[in-house]
């Protein structure tokens, strides 16, 4: 062997993705797949946005490592006006997916403590590692539906080892895999610790503007200072595989923070595609058209996440009801003599057995660092046609409610889904 690799790091393929590629697989081979385990949304983008890539995709010039000026200055406005929160162009960050972004502020620095909740996002620990830092997991509950409190991040902070490294922490809201939001007071209440430890705060609010109620509110409205709020057009626009992710800086941060992570930008991806900044433009418009965009996206989403949840709740698995984004995040614990009788002690077992028996693919809660042993999944609820749904919503006209037709009708697969996984549980 030519290249010593003893020493490389230990890393695995992220979960949702390896799930989105066993999904496929199985489909290719003609089996019946429930794609719940992949939280890609069934939507597409705007039309008017679509077609300003196909018009801007003669653009090839490498555009301004900190994203297009105009595109940014769009991010400002339209994050200004939807989030009510005070926004600078000048520390706007585009990047190719706030993935990316997460990892590059983290990267940023030489060494630091880094606290995530349990559960929380599959590739923040990994990003975390990669960058070299320490993480410090704090743990919830299902009775205190999976929310961080004001107690258990002040025992976490005056439990750390070295309280002269920099402090940060990864936030997600609404939650990814639990699909809850904080309430207003919640936030208030963190925001009261988060600024007597200094911490820097990534709020990944990608899933905001896909609040069921559109009353997301913005962490970087009651603690500004130390937010870094990251975004995109991944989960709202439904355009994932375009890979357009922004960041937005607390100006307190200072230019050599903004310097930094511009930099470490500029060593890595360079830019975002440049056809893709050019009409992200046109996404980032507080206009009627996006507007009824969100509106028709968050009512199908929100009517289809209540049934499915009452549908799992009916068989008495524990579960919240959704708030946001498209996932749920059930708590098999309370069938677990159920699953002992088919041999499956753990979420690994349970996911591998469900889609083995039945071709329901799910998360195994393991992935968002509940312990070996839990029974919790997360089911994102997304496996029906977007385009359908959204048409139809919009011939039904504001005033009216998705009720049971309407879901059977478009979409139906995800509740037959659902219905083969309470079956199967028995």
């Amino acid at each position: 062997m030519p290249v010593n690799l003893e020493s490389l790091r230990e890393t695995e393929q992220s979960e949702t993705l390896f799930v989105n590629d066993e999904s496929k697989k199985r489909e290719f081979l003609g089996e019946q797949v429930y794609k719940f385990g992949f939280g890609q949304s069934p939507f597409l983008p705007p039309a008017s946005v679509i077609n300003r890539v196909k018009e801007e995709a003669h653009r090839k010039e490498y555009m301004s490592v900190q994203g297009d000026a105009s595109l940014r200055k769009a991010i400002a406005r339209f994050h200004s006006d939807v989030d009510g929160i005070q926004v600078n162009s000048d520390y706007v960050l585009v990047g190719p997916g706030s993935k990316m972004l997460i990892y590059i502020v983290m990267a940023a620095f030489k060494s630091a403590d880094v606290f995530l909740v349990t559960p929380s996002w599959v590739s923040y620990e990994p990003q975390a590692k990669l960058a070299g830092h320490t993480v410090t997991r704090m743990q919830t509950n299902y009775a205190e539906r999976w929310r961080l409190t004001p107690e258990a991040l002040e025992c976490a902070c005056q439990n750390r080892a070295d309280k002269k490294k920099p402090l940060l922490m990864v936030f997600n809201y609404p939650g990814n895999p639990d699909g809850l939001v904080y309430s207003e007071e919640e936030l208030k209440a963190l925001a009261i610790i988060f600024r007597k430890y200094n911490m820097l705060i990534i709020s990944d609010e990608i899933y905001g503007l896909l609040h069921h109620d559109g009353a997301h509110v913005s962490l970087a409205k009651h603690y500004p200072e130390g937010t870094i709020v990251t975004g995109g057009l991944s989960k709202w626009a439904g355009a994932g595989g375009w890979r357009l992710g922004i960041a937005l800086v607390s100006e307190s941060l200072g230019k050599d923070f903004m310097d930094c992570v511009v930099g470490i930008a500029s060593e890595t991806y360079s830019c975002a595609a440049s056809p893709i900044q050019a009409a992200a433009v046109d996404a980032y418009q507080n206009n009627d058209t996006i507007k009824d965009y969100l509106f028709h996206q968050r009512r199908i989403l929100k009517a289809l996440g209540n049934e499915v949840y009452t549908r799992i709740d009916k068989a008495g698995i524990n579960v919240h009801a959704p708030q946001g984004a498209f996932y749920l995040n059930p708590d098999f614990s309370s069938v677990k003599e159920k699953l002992a009788a088919k041999g499956v002690y753990n979420s690994s077992q349970l996911c591998e057995q469900l889609i083995e028996d039945t071709g329901v693919a799910l998360l195994p809660g393991n992935a968002f660092g509940y312990e070996e042993d839990s029974l919790v999944v997360r089911l994102a609820y997304v496996d029906f046609d977007g385009v359908k749904a959204l048409a139809a919503s919009e011939i039904l006209g504001k005033e009216a409610t998705i009720d049971a037709p309407f879901l059977n009708m478009y979409c139906g697969k995800v509740l037959k889904g659902i219905d083969a996984l309470v079956l199967w549980v028995g």
